[in-house]
């Protein structure tokens, strides 16, 4: 039977993980490891993801919602990113604001998901599989601290 007392009161901390991005290496310090660390998404986070796919059927719907979050002198550098090609996936589109909101180390904005989904599609896919997988195990519980104070 379902405790609903202690799924109540219990504490969640969303999932994280490091993705290995080898290939991207040039753009990490030299003393560093070329990885993405990312966490799952909750829900509402997951909705603005989905909504993202369901909404942005073509590339001047995508940059209608960036002309609304940043300045046109922004959106215009994300149209030149993109290219001409008009339309996005559903897909794409889901996928970039998965990579905005699940970003940890490095934070990424909508240029940078553009760039790297760009210039870098496997590692694009890799990271935000990552994501998806996360999201779908759902939020970890925090662990109590066993420590009984001062020794």
């Amino acid at each position: 039977m379902f405790d609903v007392k202690k799924f109540m009161s219990a504490q969640f901390v969303a999932r994280e993980e490091d993705v290995p991005v080898p290939d991207m290496k040039d753009f990490f310090g030299e003393d560093k490891k070329p990885v993405w660390r990312v966490r799952g998404l909750n829900g509402q986070e997951l909705g603005v993801a989905n909504a993202s796919a369901e909404r942005n059927r073509n590339i001047e719907a995508v940059l209608e919602g960036i002309v609304s979050a940043v300045s046109a002198k922004k959106a215009e550098a994300v149209r030149k990113l993109v290219g001409a090609r008009e339309d996005v996936p559903d897909d794409i589109a889901k996928r970039l604001e998965m990579l905005v909101l699940g970003s940890v180390e490095p934070a990424a904005d909508i240029e940078l998901a553009i760039k790297i989904c760009r210039v870098y599609p496997i590692e694009f896919y890799s990271i935000t599989n990552t994501i998806n997988r996360l999201t779908g195990m759902g939020f970890d519980t925090k662990k109590k601290s066993t420590s009984s104070g001062k020794t």
